[in-house]
């Protein structure tokens, strides 16, 4: 049983993709390439980081961005190299700027109208008069009478 417990263990391990002719010789150099890694969307995979990804542009990707820090890059120079090259959707947080403020505020802004209509729409409904049900005053009073009231 204990050693089923640990092959449940072993296996529950994140097996990463990044593969052994990948790995950088400087532990320091590998480590800000894992983090920058970390950062990155598999532009196959989608919501997936690219050190997680088996895709072959994920491949590509983590062999350019250590290519980069080998040349020298900072950590910040090689995100924006590959922003420039792929765009701001790699980026798996993007940086909030002018150009996509609509796509961080659409949706809570459109909440707030939605909660706003539904608020407005059950105080209206509370407030609205009864339906006239079309009797007089003589035969309201005589179904009264009849229903007991």
């Amino acid at each position: 049983m204990l050693r089923f417990l640990l092959l449940l263990l072993v296996l529950a391990v994140p097996a990463f993709a990044v593969e052994p002719d990948e790995i950088l010789d400087d532990p320091v150099m590998e480590e800000r390439a894992r983090e920058i890694s970390k950062g990155l969307r598999c532009l196959v995979c989608q919501n997936e980081n690219i050190d997680d990804s088996n895709a072959d542009l994920a491949r590509d990707l983590r062999l350019l961005v250590r290519e980069r820090l080998v040349a020298g890059d900072t950590d910040q120079e090689v995100e924006d190299y590959v922003v420039d090259r792929y765009g701001e959707f790699i980026l798996l947080k993007p940086k909030f700027s002018l150009r996509n403020a609509i796509l961080w505020f659409t949706g809570p802004i459109l909440f707030l109208i939605g909660g706003a209509g539904v608020i407005g729409f059950i105080r209206r409904r509370s407030r609205a008069e009864k339906p006239d049900d079309g009797l007089s005053d003589e035969e309201r009073d005589r179904l009264a009478s009849l229903i007991g009231d």
